[in-house]
């Protein structure tokens, strides 16, 4: 800005610094004004000036804002200052308002529910919905997901359970091509162990471990790791015991593949002269009894109220359903005593377990006159309800064998066994270095699809996999 007197003192021009703007040009009469007069025009035009330049610099960028240059000024003062209040505060409280009041109302029937958001954002303007025929909307395509949902939930869950169930084709490949190479081939039936190692399987000096099982790659997976991780292979004894339709390809098995120098017996439950009607009258019951069966093999759908029930209660009633639990292989762990009354210690190992430490110094544990020693996962204080004395059976040996071995369990140090492998999808992998054995238990298997891809080579590392047997049946292909 620049400010500019006549020579004569007789006008004051304003002008812009670039001399394109006047804009205010005073002219004085000198008979008509005096010094003060003039000094106190000039104070007052100093005082207005900056705000004169303030709307100049407004008005020159208004076309870059694209807004007034009240509306720019606007914005700089507040929108209270102008009178424009702003009401989306009080739009989200009314909308509240309508949402808590549709809250427990309840769909009308033949409602038509949009099938997406953009399908639900083109009937709202085509339709002009109010608040509250748009909550009910909203509200009746929330529930209609969170059925969805559920029920996609429990058909995960139901389908999980016959996957779990099954037997993988090249597990079921394996078995039938050993029972078949048992038939043909001489030395697929050789003794096994052989005449002068016969009284070794009675030899307390020895480290006996026995497996029960109808898994034939299972039961190698468990030998194998065990053999490799002891420090004194030579003096471990492995007692395999299995069914009657498994025992041929089974006995196949470990006659054409010896782990040397461990030794391997392995018998049929049809080979056991003290498993008897009359002995074990709980296992026929639960083998012949048309209640017990068809609570494992029948539908498990038919009679369970999902609406109220959980996904994770039904996944436990699924799992406690597992057809193994009245299977006979499950339940001779209660009667090692009987059926080798020469031993005066074994250890007993699970199917779904691999051994990666010297499991030698489990027998050099004091057991304090306890029968058996475990790590604790349960103390047995459950109450269990009993309608029937077969209910019991239905859980598999568990409840049984807390209910029979209370108070005479010896726990061990929990670092011997990690359980969860086979549910704990968060495991953590350095836990599952270090510990001596670690244990599938769950639906997901090493052996099954449905496996934990990340877990799985802990197990499979045992799997010889240049087998032709195992190569042919195209194991885990």
């Amino acid at each position: 800005m620049q400010l500019h007197f006549s020579p004569s003192m007789k006008s004051i021009t304003i002008s812009s610094s670039n001399g394109f703007i006047d804009l205010m040009k005073i002219k004085v009469a000198a008979r008509h004004i005096s010094y003060r007069t003039l000094f106190h025009t000039i104070l007052i035009l100093a005082f207005l000036l900056p705000f004169v330049f303030i709307l100049t610099a407004l008005v020159t960028l208004e076309g870059v804002n694209k807004c007034s240059s009240f509306d720019c000024l606007g914005r700089r003062l507040g929108p209270r200052l102008l009178g424009r209040v702003d009401d989306s505060g009080r739009l989200v409280n009314d909308f509240y308002k309508v949402l808590n009041q549709v809250g427990t109302d309840e769909i009308p029937d033949g409602l038509k529910l949009p099938e997406s958001f953009s399908q639900l954002v083109s009937e709202m303007k085509n339709n002009k919905y109010n608040a509250k025929d748009f909550a009910l909307i909203l509200k009746g395509m929330m529930e209609r997901s969170e059925r969805e949902i559920r029920e996609s939930k429990f058909s995960e869950l139901m389908n999980k359970h016959f996957a779990a169930s099954s037997i993988p084709k090249g597990i079921h490949c394996l078995s039938l091509r050993l029972t078949d190479e048992y038939s043909s081939n001489a030395h697929a039936r050789r003794q096994l162990p052989s005449p002068e190692l016969l009284p070794s399987l009675s030899n307390n000096s020895y480290y006996h471990f026995i497996l029960s099982t109808d898994n034939i790659l299972a039961a190698a997976v468990v030998v194998t790791s065990t053999v490799q991780s002891f420090l004194k292979p030579e003096k471990v004894v492995f007692h395999v015991i299995t069914d009657k339709k498994t025992y041929a390809g089974m006995h196949s098995w470990f006659a054409l593949n010896p782990i040397s120098p461990a030794i391997v017996e392995v018998k049929g439950v049809h080979q056991f002269d003290w498993l008897t009607r009359e002995n074990v009258p709980v296992l026929e019951a639960v083998e012949n009894h048309n209640g017990i069966r068809n609570y494992y093999h029948g539908n498990h759908i038919a009679g369970a109220n999902l609406s109220e029930t959980t996904p994770r209660t039904f996944a436990s009633k699924l799992q406690a359903r597992s057809p193994k639990y009245i299977s006979l292989l499950n339940h001779l762990r209660i009667y090692l005593p009987e059926l080798f009354p020469n031993l005066d210690k074994v250890v007993f190992l699970d199917d779904d377990v691999v051994v990666q430490r010297d499991l030698s110094p489990l027998w050099e544990i004091d057991l304090g006159g306890k029968v058996n020693g475990a790590v604790e996962t349960c103390n047995g204080e459950d109450e269990w309800n009993l309608k029937s004395n077969l209910a019991m059976w239905k859980l598999g040996t568990l409840p049984p064998a807390l209910i029979a071995f209370k108070g005479h369990v010896k726990a061990i140090d929990p670092s011997w066994h990690m359980l969860g492998l086979g549910y704990q999808n968060q495991t953590n992998i350095e836990s599952v270095r270090n510990a001596a054995v670690i244990h599938y238990n769950g639906q997901s298997k090493p052996w099954l699809q449905i496996g934990f891809e990340h877990l799985r080579p802990f197990w499979t590392k045992y799997v010889n996999y240049s087998n032709d047997f195992i190569r042919n049946c195209h194991i885990l292909e």
